[in-house]
């Protein structure tokens, strides 16, 4: 019995545990040539919001961060996770725009789609199948997102799974766990269902470690038929992100599973992201314990701290507990919607109101608004239906259902400009103009980085930044540094 590895730690390890900000290109690029070596099936690289965060946090350009990506990582191909009909922002994309932007991915080096939808809605990830294959996909993997409800058992994933694979626009398949709830009890049922449901079709599983059940889950769907797993380097790893790479492939082998990689590249990733976790002061992950309460509310990594801040924020921290119990009474009124983006955000920012507010549903939220109009498409159960006709006759719901539609490509680039390059022009199309004009301004990303010099770095920084120095003075054996202020 063999498998292969996906690594994570670029995309949802760098997101679950630093907020998708924790690396810059310069930081990826450095390591780029040794994870190129491990012989991973794949690399979870990007999503839209992760491009949107390098221009905002970083200001730097995702679309030459991908170039460069995909020059010093010749073999092994780049994958991109779909999250609906939706391309930075939260508007629903038109077609046009959607294969416009998949298109542009594909000219830059993505090889791979990870087509998700937040509802499981196989209609629309057939549709996105459609266009990541029309845009040059190479690999077109349908990601099937798991969650617990009355309705959510093993029969309801395999007849989704065998549809997405009757459909023939797949050609992999991979279950999605992000609150890391499947137990290695679930997954001895779930993945035998999945594997007779695909038949000969790539089975992945990717899950997250938030309540310690991930490490025990992936070594019994390895049992099951399962393919591939997405695991992290150490830095990236355990926590609210996926399995550690290294741990992993120690309990597999002792099952006496054959996984191809280089060891030796792996342990050097370990290192490299170990120091510079240490040098940029990011958190490391660390096994969790398990908490049985997130069956309930099942409220993922990220949106957990995003509570855990706002309620700190304004020192209402003691009402968590609160918040998350009314997060599993909000869930059900909206008719079980999986907790992954943007569902986690809108079931949580209710809650949080919900409780702050005094009075159940006192105020809602647009996004909220926009749900029970079914603009994120029909949820797996019904609404509540005196929520759900309080909700759509409000005046609100009705401003926002005469909303105008994204106007076309050729209407946008009459409005912002025809002379900007595809890549600027569809970032001037879906995020606030300042923001583009800072990545601009920055210029070009940095192409190296030592972690070994961040205390340096940040001492001339700090030294540099003092108005009464006029003159800095730095000297060690063979090397002498001098900086003047201006006059």
């Amino acid at each position: 019995m063999s498998l292969s590895l996906i690594d994570t730690t670029l995309r949802d390890g760098n997101q679950s545990l630093w907020g998708a900000t924790g690396l810059d290109t310069a930081q990826m690029l450095q390591i780029a040539p040794t994870m190129d070596r491990v012989g991973y099936e794949a690399i979870d690289f990007s999503t839209s919001t992760h491009m949107a965060v390098a221009v905002r946090f970083t200001k730097e350009d995702p679309w030459e961060r991908l170039s460069l990506m995909r020059e010093a990582m010749p073999e092994t191909p780049l994958s991109f996770l779909t999250t609906g009909m939706r391309f930075i922002s939260w508007e629903v994309a038109s077609h046009e725009l959607m294969e416009f932007a998949f298109r542009l991915l594909v000219n830059r080096g993505i090889r791979r789609f990870a087509v998700m939808d937040p509802m499981n809605n196989i209609a629309a990830m057939t549709t996105m199948a459609d266009l990541t294959r029309k845009a040059g996909g190479e690999s077109i993997v349908a990601a099937l997102t798991f969650t617990l409800s009355p309705l959510h058992d093993d029969a309801h994933f395999a007849k989704a799974a065998e549809a997405l694979a009757k459909s023939g626009k797949f050609d992999r398949l991979y279950l999605k766990d992000p609150g890391g709830l499947v137990s290695a009890e679930r997954a001895a049922t779930l993945f035998p269902a999945l594997r007779k449901a695909v038949g000969q079709m790539p089975l992945e599983f990717h899950s997250h470690s938030t309540i310690a059940l991930a490490q025990f889950s992936y070594l019994e769907a390895a049992g099951q038929g399962v393919d591939c797993l997405h695991t992290a380097s150490a830095a990236a790893a355990n926590g609210t992100s996926q399995p550690a790479v290294a741990s992993t492939l120690r309990n597999l082998r002792d099952m006496g599973v054959s996984v191809d990689v280089d060891n030796e590249a792996i342990s050097e990733i370990d290192t490299y992201f170990n120091a510079l976790a240490q040098a940029e002061g990011l958190s490391h992950g660390q096994p969790q314990e398990f908490d049985r309460s997130y069956f309930r509310h099942q409220m993922p990594g990220g949106m957990m701290g995003t509570l855990k801040r706002q309620l700190s924020e304004t020192k209402r921290l003691h009402l968590l507990p609160q918040v998350l119990e009314e997060v599993e009474r909000v869930r059900a009124d909206l008719g079980y919607p999986i907790m992954v983006t943007p569902f986690s955000q809108v079931v949580g920012t209710q809650a949080l109101l919900n409780v702050i507010g005094g009075e159940r549903y006192s105020t809602i939220p647009d996004e909220v608004v926009r749900y029970a109009l079914g603009r994120f498409g029909q949820p797996a159960m019904p609404m509540d239906s005196a929520l759900e006709d309080r909700i759509k006759s409000s005046k609100r719901a009705k401003e926002l259902t005469e909303e105008p539609h994204m106007a076309s490509l050729d209407e946008l680039r009459a409005k912002i400009g025809k002379d900007l390059s595809d890549e600027e022009f569809l970032l001037r199309a879906v995020m606030p103009a300042e923001q583009v004009d800072a990545m601009k301004a920055a210029g070009p990303a940095r192409r190296g980085y030592d972690p070994k010099t961040r205390p340096t770095v940040d001492l001339i920084r700090e030294l540099t930044s003092r108005r009464d120095l006029g003159e800095v003075k730095l000297s060690k054996p063979g090397l002498t540094l001098e900086l003047k202020g201006g006059r």
